[in-house]
């Protein structure tokens, strides 16, 4: 199984917490579900806009954290299940779309919302077409989700600036595309 090399997995935290979980009756695949909760509430925050984009700041990382934790908990915990590669990627495209649509629709901008949330699931499926480790930017998942927690704490006190974070979303998810395509090609070609 290919996983995103991430930094914080090693940190004592995490260990810690996904140990924690680990020995609770909660599933990874819980956890990958709760993830689209929190990317539901971030997507109707953004769509509320104002000072509740703070709130949907706070609910991206809380849905990065269940990201980390459901792949800890399966794999470091040993509670992998034979349906989790389904429940470790599903809940991922989803959670893209609510977050992404969301934004669009707070801006008044849907089609550009949904093109960006097109371009992040692209982003994925070229990525799954290939052997599944090209985890390439530049806007791969924790690149987008970074440009969306700063646009959402930036945008609650500057709002001009969000249109001009959904356009660079946008164009950093499909350049991702483009990039991760042509690497598969290579390869391919080999």
């Amino acid at each position: 199984m290919n996983r995103r090399p991430l930094k914080s997995r090693a940190s004592g935290w995490a260990q810690k917490l996904a140990a924690w979980l680990a020995g609770t009756s909660v599933t990874p695949n819980q956890i990958s579900i709760a993830s689209m909760g929190f990317a539901g509430l971030a997507g109707g925050a953004f769509y509320l806009g104002g000072y509740w984009l703070l709130a949907a700041a706070l609910f991206i990382q809380l849905r990065l954290l269940c990201n980390l934790l459901d792949g800890m908990v399966a794999v470091e915990g040993g509670k992998s299940t034979p349906d989790g590669p389904f429940w470790n990627e599903a809940p991922d495209r989803l959670s893209d779309i609510l977050i992404i649509t969301g934004f669009g629709y707070g801006l008044g901008l849907p089609t550009l919302g949904w093109a960006a949330a097109a371009m992040s699931i692209l982003t994925a499926y070229i990525r799954e077409l290939g052997d599944g480790a090209d985890f390439s930017g530049p806007m791969a998942k924790p690149h987008r989700m970074a440009l969306l927690t700063g646009a959402a704490l930036i945008g609650a006190v500057v709002p001009a600036i969000l249109p001009y974070a959904l356009w660079l979303l946008l164009i950093g998810t499909a350049a991702t595309a483009l990039r991760r395509s042509y690497n598969l090609v290579q390869v391919l070609k080999t």
